[in-house]
């Protein structure tokens, strides 16, 4: 099954990030493939390399990172939610990439689900 994932909480302020990052490991497990991530909203501070958590915490920026390089999973941060809130390309986690709700379509309607993670 294709799987598209909407992120739309930031990370540390609800158990979204976390969820969604688990559910994508999980469903990889499976056999399932995730064809990009998508954050909107405050998600989109799961995007930013300026997060710098306690040495003893996940760091949930790097996980998104590594989903990108091992899996070649895309990481689309919409474009107005980011301008909202500061979110420019030189912040961006390696392998994150500005983008419009165009794109946030295109994987609604090209996979077989979308999950939604946030309120």
């Amino acid at each position: 099954m294709d799987i598209g994932i909407l992120v739309k909480e930031g990370p540390y302020n609800h158990q979204a990030s976390d969820t969604a990052y688990k559910f994508a490991k999980a469903a990889m497990k499976k056999g399932h493939r995730i064809d990009a991530v998508f954050f909107y909203n405050d998600g989109v501070n799961n995007a930013s390399k300026d997060m710098d958590p306690p040495q003893d915490d996940r760091h949930i920026g790097n996980r998104w990172v590594e989903l990108c390089q091992k899996d070649k999973i895309p990481m689309m941060v919409c474009i107005a939610a980011a301008k909202r809130r500061g979110i420019v390309d030189d912040v961006l986690i390696d392998c994150g990439e500005i983008t419009g709700l165009g794109n946030f379509t295109d994987i609604a309607i090209r996979n077989d689900r979308l999950m939604i993670f946030g309120d």
